[in-house]
């Protein structure tokens, strides 16, 4: 009972979090000038999550447990969509050459920004919501390269599982898709050493949550390149007859690349086996259904890991 209260607690603590708020006197290290919505909850999202991240699942995992699990004891446990925790409050200083490899960045709730009218008067605030996708919204496998910029580590991501379609559902039903990623992020850190509360963030660049073969299932094409811009089997009028404008957006698709930012803190570090963790905030636009949507602003909260080499 003492566990799940303190769970309760901690959640509460980390979903009030993401209500907006003036937090840019509060932050201990500003990382390279955070972008508006970054700037009004990250801060305190980050606090929020760091509360969250303090409080272990009943069933934590260390990574080298994890490896000793055959494939038949990790399957339908929800452990393949689970980052692995971290023991120890060590230092590492990485070495040139050195890579942050086998990254896992695994959300643990989610909030859309919505404009909420109160009194006569609307304004915008992040509304908790729940995740409708299966246990397959965790990012793995991500690496990249480290190097030391003015003393102050910057990580360069390059490949790995770097995205991973995702659906949110807002309280009132409506349902937002966006493609949770990190793709091409570069994060700059505030010190050369990681150790507990190093901190390192910066922007990546957010995909279409529909690729060009949503349009061109064969491949025959890239969409906005030299393939198509409508589905084939709906055509699009197209022909200046009444109501064509009002598709318009609707019929001519485009890939649409949005820019997201993220902020790191490193709580654990075990020199021994070369790993971090931490928690993490993340902003991202959502889905624009190639085009013809405005897209929603979406706050992700959660841990992380890696391993230096």
């Amino acid at each position: 009972m003492k566990l799940a209260a303190a769970c309760t607690v901690a959640f509460a603590a980390s979903a009030n979090a993401f209500a907006p708020a003036n937090v840019a006197g509060s932050r201990s290290t500003q990382l390279n000038a955070a972008k508006d919505d970054m700037a009004r909850v990250g801060a305190a999202a980050l606090a929020g999550a760091a509360l969250f991240g303090a409080t272990l699942p009943a069933q934590a995992i260390t990574k080298s447990e994890l490896n000793q699990l055959s494939y038949l004891q990790v399957k339908g446990t929800g452990l393949a969509n689970r980052c692995s925790e971290v023991v120890g409050e060590d230092t590492i200083t990485p070495k040139s050459g050195s890579r942050l490899v086998e990254m896992c960045i695994e959300p643990k709730a989610w909030a859309v920004e919505e404009e909420i009218g109160k009194a006569g008067k609307t304004e915008k605030k992040f509304v908790n919501s729940k995740v409708m996708t299966r246990q397959t919204y965790t990012l793995e496998g991500i690496e990249g390269s480290i190097k030391t910029d003015g003393g102050n580590i910057v990580f360069n991501e390059e490949e790995g599982i770097d995205y991973a379609p995702t659906t949110v559902q807002l309280p009132g039903g409506e349902r937002v898709p966006f493609l949770f990623t990190v793709k091409e992020l570069v994060a700059k850190g505030n010190g050369g050493s990681f150790k507990p509360g190093f901190q390192m963030g910066g922007d990546f660049s957010v995909p279409s949550y529909r690729t060009g073969l949503f349009l061109d299932p064969k491949g025959l094409g890239r969409v906005g390149v030299t393939g198509y811009d409508m589905a084939v089997a709906l055509p699009g009028l197209q022909s200046d007859e009444e109501g064509d404008a009002d598709l318009f957006k609707e019929n001519n698709k485009t890939f649409d690349a949005g820019q997201g930012r993220i902020e790191m803190e490193v709580n654990k570090v075990n020199a021994d086996e070369s790993e971090i963790g931490g928690v993490f905030v993340a902003s991202q636009p959502g889905d624009t259904d190639m085009g013809s949507k405005v897209p929603k602003k979406i706050l992700t909260k959660g841990i992380f890991y890696a391993k230096i080499q």
